[in-house]
């Protein structure tokens, strides 16, 4: 049922979250001494509810549904980007109680940071180290690199590039990349959207094809900073990509972030990615045959 937010029927609905961590008027923050630093949680976090069918899933959703999600998060990427406090825009989906989740209901989340996250400020740095001594792209070249390779791509159309990468954590981390260089959703064309919507089908369909069960995953949408100086060049050395992150290293068992990984940052993938890289070429198969049915 609807609610003074959310309407019994819609196509697509983004709203405030209800429980933000980030808020554009925050709160005064608790002064401390010169060891402790801290700042205001300057931000914003939305909700992004897919469609008013309860039941459904993002893989469930039409080519044209899911352009409409791509749309909203460009649209939001840009209305967010007018306001100079905010640095880094990020779409995400938590998907199964594997990974938290316990609103069923099809939708995403998005925040919007006025700091830059450190995964991708790390990401930026190395990239633009690997730009400095090679003159290229790194992901021109890593894109080349699993093309000639071939056994972790599973689909690809004119814009984008699906596959599990040699270094992923996780056995079934697929990466979704720009072939172009497209730094942030707000540079996307229109074919940009399309192409990106049916790489998302395919590959959260393909999921829930290779165990047949209900598939956890986290997906983040890893884009250009906004308002920063600093990086206004990164098309030349970006590029705007989508990190799955899967849980599952079979259909019950969990590929846990264990002391390894979490106490010491070295990460140990237990399969090989060539074999669950082709688990979701097969899978993809599968996938589309229930669509075209």
């Amino acid at each position: 049922k609807g609610s003074s937010k959310v309407p019994d029927e819609y196509e697509m609905l983004v709203y405030d979250n209800d429980f933000s961590a980030l808020s554009q008027t925050p709160e005064s923050i608790i002064g401390t001494n010169n060891f402790f630093k801290n700042k205001e949680a300057y931000g914003k976090c939305e909700v992004i509810l897919y469609t008013h069918n309860h039941h459904l899933h993002l893989y469930q959703l039409s080519f044209q549904q899911i352009e409409k999600l791509v749309s909203v998060w460009k649209a939001r990427t840009g209305n967010l980007s007018q306001d100079q406090n905010i640095k880094y825009v990020f779409p995400f989906e938590n998907r199964g109680e594997e990974v938290g989740v316990t609103i069923h209901h099809p939708h995403g989340q998005l925040y919007a940071y006025s700091w830059l996250p450190q995964k991708i400020e790390i990401e930026l740095i190395n990239c633009k180290k690997y730009f400095a001594k090679n003159n290229k792209n790194f992901f021109d070249d890593l894109i080349e690199a699993e093309k000639k390779n071939g056994s972790r791509v599973f689909f690809e159309n004119e814009n984008f590039i699906c596959f599990i990468p040699y270094f992923t954590d996780y056995p079934y981390g697929v990466f979704i990349v720009a072939k172009n260089n497209t730094p942030s959703l707000i540079n996307f064309s229109s074919e940009e959207i399309k192409d990106l919507s049916q790489a998302i089908k395919y590959t959260t369909g393909a999921f829930e094809c290779v165990f047949d069960r209900p598939f956890p995953y986290m997906m983040c949408i890893h884009q250009a900073p906004i308002n920063i100086d600093e990086y206004a060049e990164s098309k030349n050395y970006f590029r705007f990509h989508i990190e799955f992150y899967p849980p599952l290293r079979a259909a019950d068992k969990i590929k846990w972030m264990a002391s390894s990984e979490t106490g010491a940052g070295a990460a140990a993938n237990p399969l090989q990615v060539e074999e669950t890289a082709n688990e979701m070429l097969i899978a993809l198969e599968k996938f589309k045959k229930t669509i075209e049915a």
